[in-house]
């Protein structure tokens, strides 16, 4: 016990040390760090207030903060909304526990060892080709040796069963569904499992289900990643994800032109803010290659994938050219790295898979 209170007290003056540019006091004066509690194994758990007027990267700050103290293994942040400013946050510490008929706070999240690095893969709009990438990704990090799983978590448009050439119902054995495996990739979607008519008309509480039950109730095994294609925006499925496990990092799929990069960065503050640092940006649809002449061409305006890195402090992984048949490979469940290993996108994504490894890798604990 007393080790654990010696841990707690590196860990408060750690916390102590951050200071929240807004107020200009550190997060612990300020009443911003709640129930903070260290269990025997080293296991930081804390909830942290962030008023809508604080910089989301101090949440960020925090994780890696007491990540830095020695002694801990493994580091919990529920990240609650402040309701605005100090005042808030001041009202919060003299009010009552809540009674009943209140609304509970989010869920922390839970480590799962079992699945790896959790990469979530997110767009701020449809159709810039984020499935594509999730897919192709996957399939190059399991074709470079690494056990690799891939959930898709895009409950309104579930393609990834399509994408990977799958389309049977997952058994259920000993209590667990088991994950189809294509392509050395283990996979699982609610395109498997409701009807391929079926609309998903669903409210926040359904969605945090279903992604709790593919996190704890697929069979996955030991893997090395685990990527989650998201849908598009900002929105239940997000949330969810960031409240159910600790996500190791997010990489934001855009195309070049400005309306998307628009959309690109709000989804990546969004991660910002439910602390879960930003990889890099994938440009996809970023040229064309002639087939027969090999001249490259610009079809649309250049440059948006480079300016939204380079906004966001993070590398730009890889731009994905435009390539005939790629739609055609896609439809056919035949992932381009698979399918054409030789061809411009599929170098382009080969790369991007060494690079999210690379960049994974040399991420802190």
């Amino acid at each position: 016990m007393a080790a654990s209170e010696t841990l707690q007290a590196r860990v408060e003056r750690a916390l102590a040390q951050l200071t929240n540019p807004r107020s200009g006091t550190d997060v612990v004066t300020a009443g911003m760090v709640k129930d903070l509690a260290v269990d025997p194994g080293g296991t930081v758990t804390l909830t942290f207030l962030l008023g809508s007027d604080d910089p989301g990267s101090l949440a960020r700050a925090v994780r890696k903060a007491v990540q830095a103290v020695d002694g801990v293994t493994a580091v919990r942040v529920n990240l609650t909304d402040a309701g605005g400013g100090a005042a808030a946050t001041a009202s919060r510490q003299a009010a009552p526990r809540p009674g009943p008929g209140s609304v509970p706070p989010p869920p922390t999240p839970v480590d799962f060892p079992h699945l790896g690095r959790i990469l979530a893969i997110s767009s701020g709009k449809g159709g810039v080709g984020k499935s594509t990438v999730a897919a192709n990704l996957a399939v190059a990090l399991a074709r470079a040796g690494h056990r690799v799983g891939l959930m898709d978590a895009d409950i309104y448009g579930p393609n990834i069963p399509r994408m990977m050439g799958v389309d049977r119902k997952p058994e259920v054995r000993g209590g667990k569904i088991q994950p189809l495996e294509a392509h050395g990739v283990k996979l699982i979607s609610l395109a498997l499992i409701v009807e391929r008519d079926a609309p998903a008309i669903w409210r926040g509480p359904i969605i945090m289900k279903v992604i709790q039950q593919f996190v704890r109730d697929v069979d996955w095994g030991e893997l090395d990643y685990f990527l989650v294609d998201l849908p598009p925006g900002t929105g239940d499925a997000q949330l969810s994800l960031a409240q159910t496990v600790h996500i190791r990092a997010a990489i934001i799929v855009t195309t070049p032109q400005e309306v998307a990069v628009g959309d690109s960065l709000r989804g990546a503050k969004m991660f910002e803010r439910v602390g879960v640092p930003v990889l890099g940006v994938v440009e996809n649809m970023s040229y064309f290659v002639c087939p027969h002449c090999g001249e490259r061409t610009e079809i649309f305006l250049a440059g948006g994938g480079s300016r939204l890195a380079d906004e966001l402090g993070v590398p730009l992984l890889g731009q994905v050219p435009l390539q005939a048949r790629l739609p055609d490979l896609a439809d056919a469940g035949r992932p381009v790295v698979a399918a054409d290993a030789g061809s411009p996108a599929a170098q382009a994504l080969d790369a991007v898979a060494r690079r999210v490894s690379d960049a994974l890798a040399a991420l802190p604990r």
